[in-house]
């Protein structure tokens, strides 16, 4: 059994209690202690004030899904306290610094940083472009105006460039862009559009390569409990932690 901290104790940290499966929630912290204890309510879990004494606990892995925010304040520390660390705010990666400082203390520690796939599907062939040269890799993202702080009545390109600067101007909306890039090992050109008439988060990926091509379109409902986070993505994490000690290994 899988023992695991939660940092970040909103709705994907509800879903992860509601439906643990192969792991046991030891700990719980969220910037806002209420939020924390009502998490500890469902699983069973014991809130912590402070992230020292959440730190602490006798558990192997924390699970992140707080915000980039976050990963940049306590991941140091996660990985220094011995613990495996499971990002989904992957949006704090897009600093070379700062990720190769969490490397280098993964080294050290011999931690490991896992980054789920999120909100999209596709990142294991991706991976091959750190060995095979992509002639194009593009992410089109289309969100709701509202989701984005956007005032339009038509559909808006508000963002065209590479991943690393789409991130600091959009860090909530756009970590899918950083996971791509990691996977690929290269920026990705991302295009983002505000539009009204959208009820989903709908990500599309062009690539072409030496391999050939492929166009992959992801348009993800939202969470039952809260429309401003991807069903997909609690799943994804879900999956995760299913699969972490298996024997047998599905996908690149």
């Amino acid at each position: 059994m899988i023992r695991i901290g939660v940092l970040g104790c909103g709705n994907i940290g509800h879903i992860i209690a509601k439906r643990q499966e192969n792991c046991e929630i030891v700990a719980l912290f969220d910037q806002v202690y209420s939020k924390a204890l009502d998490l500890a309510s469902v699983c069973g879990g014991t809130a912590h004030q402070d992230f020292d004494s959440f730190i602490s606990a006798d558990f192997d892995y924390v699970v992140e899904a707080a915000s980039v925010r976050a990963v940049r304040q306590y991941a140091r520390n996660v990985l220094s306290h011995g613990k495996h660390l499971i990002l989904l705010s992957v949006g704090a990666l897009a600093d070379p610094v700062f990720r190769n400082d969490l490397l280098a203390i993964a080294k050290e520690t011999e931690r490991r940083i896992f980054i789920p796939s999120g909100a999209i599907v596709g990142l294991d062939n991706l991976k091959v472009g750190q060995i095979s040269h992509f002639r194009k890799l593009l992410l089109r993202t289309t969100k709701s105006p509202e989701s984005l702080g956007i005032d339009t009545h038509k559909r808006t390109l508000i963002f065209q460039g590479k991943s690393h600067e789409c991130i600091k101007e959009f860090p909530k909306n756009v970590n899918v862009s950083v996971a791509l890039s990691l996977a690929a090992g290269r920026d990705v050109d991302v295009e983002l559009y505000a539009d009204p008439d959208v009820e989903r988060n709908i990500h599309e990926i062009e690539a072409e390569g030496e391999f050939g091509d492929l166009y992959i379109r992801v348009s993800n409902l939202p969470s039952p409990d809260n429309p401003a986070t991807s069903y997909l993505a609690a799943l994804s994490i879900l999956t995760l932690l299913r699969n972490l000690e298996q024997s047998l290994v599905v996908g690149t």
